[in-house]
């Protein structure tokens, strides 16, 4: 491809039971990323807030806005101590655990009568990149019915459309370890370094499948 790439890094802000969201820090790193191999790359990001309607608003406007190539996308699984490589969106909504602005769902579907959605083959490759830095990173298939879910749905289905991005991925992280927190020798649990390390790996691997697309 001739001009510039353009990625889309995106978060989620805080939500009930999550009042500090680790995706804001681990994104705004990734985002200030300086790479000799990043230099023809236009890198944004974006933090939404956690309701359906920011991500119906928001995503189209930024897409429009910005004009990504390429989303890479993360939310936050609380009770899940690994990274989670989403591999598809599930047709689920939940309709009992609000949203941020205490709105919840009326509707347990997003689409009537549609199966789950892939991201695509590509997703292997961001969780072999992961998985070379040494982190703890699993495939899924189940990103839940939240937030994170619905905004994947929406990413994939831009994918699709003949002006969205070639390529969408979404990345479950881990909660991290308070602030100054003495972790004991050996400790499993993922650090924002760990993040940032495999956060790069698969920004990177993002970046390659973008300009060659025939590879995803």
């Amino acid at each position: 491809m001739t001009e510039r790439l353009r990625l889309l890094i995106t978060g989620f802000g805080p939500f009930p039971g999550a009042p500090s969201n680790p995706t804001m820090p681990l994104v705004k790193r990734l985002a200030a990323l300086r790479r000799p191999a990043l230099a023809d790359v236009d890198i944004s990001s974006h933090i939404f807030h956690v309701t359906y309607d920011t991500v119906d608003r928001e995503l189209p406007a930024l897409i429009a806005e910005r004009r990504p190539h390429a989303l890479l996308m993360f939310g936050l699984a609380g009770r899940t101590s690994y990274l989670r490589i989403e591999t598809r969106a599930r047709n689920a909504v939940t309709t009992t655990f609000p949203d941020a602005d205490r709105h919840v769902a009326r509707k347990g579907l997003i689409v009537p009568g549609a199966h789950p959605v892939s991201f695509g083959p590509h997703m292997a490759r961001l969780l072999r990149a992961a998985r070379a830095t040494g982190i703890d990173a699993r495939a899924s298939r189940d990103a839940g019915s939240y937030l994170c879910n619905y905004l994947s749905w929406r990413a994939i289905e831009a994918t699709r459309a003949e002006s969205g991005p070639r390529l969408a991925a979404f990345i479950h992280i881990p909660p991290l370890p308070r602030a100054g927190a003495a972790l004991p020798r050996g400790s499993s649990r993922i650090t924002l370094e760990a993040l940032v390390d495999a956060g790069e790996a698969m920004l990177m691997e993002l970046v390659k499948l973008a300009r060659h697309p025939g590879q995803a």
